[in-house]
């Protein structure tokens, strides 16, 4: 929890990763939701990538993300099951300085309301890397509607007693960099 609080809804700069051998622009429902959902709370999306799963390209992919000035927060859908493809547990907790143990713990207790037992499947997970918070979903579009009601308030600087924003490094959009240039 932190001391400093916003008392200002803060516009956050976002970045969602569609992790999928099968998905591309036409039919990714899942990150189509993130998106959407995270600009119907106000913030930007700054960037929009489907991967396949694959550990490298997703840690560099989200690597990059999280050295950019430009984006305070990474949502990715997908690559949490416990089949043979997926990996982005593997790929992206060993970026985390800290994780963000209670995100996938309340992330199963909502999901067992909906899908039962199948949710000890899920290996969604969250934390923080650069002062950069990442949260990993599953793929499906309900799993990802769960994930961001309990997401949507972390990234809501209004949000009290406590938020992610504050913890999160000051950004710029990629075009105001540009004119401080």
């Amino acid at each position: 929890m932190s001391s400093q609080q916003q008392s200002d809804f803060v516009k956050l700069n976002i970045a969602v990763l569609t992790v999928s051998d099968t998905r591309n622009e036409s039919n990714d429902t899942s990150g189509g939701f993130l998106v959407q959902a995270a600009q119907q709370e106000g913030h930007n999306i700054v960037d929009k990538v489907i991967l396949k799963d694959d550990i490298y390209d997703l840690r560099a992919q989200v690597s990059a993300w999280v050295a950019s000035k430009h984006v305070q927060a990474v949502l990715v859908t997908g690559g949490t099951g416990f089949t043979y493809r997926d990996s982005t547990p593997e790929a992206l907790s060993v970026l985390f300085d800290k994780q963000v143990e209670g995100f996938g713990e309340l992330f199963r207790a909502e999901s067992f309301k909906e899908i039962g037992s199948s949710t000890i499947q899920s290996r969604a997970l969250a934390g923080l890397a650069n002062k950069t918070v990442i949260f990993c979903c599953p793929g499906s579009t309900g799993a990802c509607r769960t994930a961001w009601e309990i997401i949507r308030p972390q990234l809501d600087s209004t949000h009290r007693p406590c938020n992610f924003v504050s913890q999160l490094k000051v950004a710029l959009l990629p075009q105001e960099s540009m004119e401080k240039q």
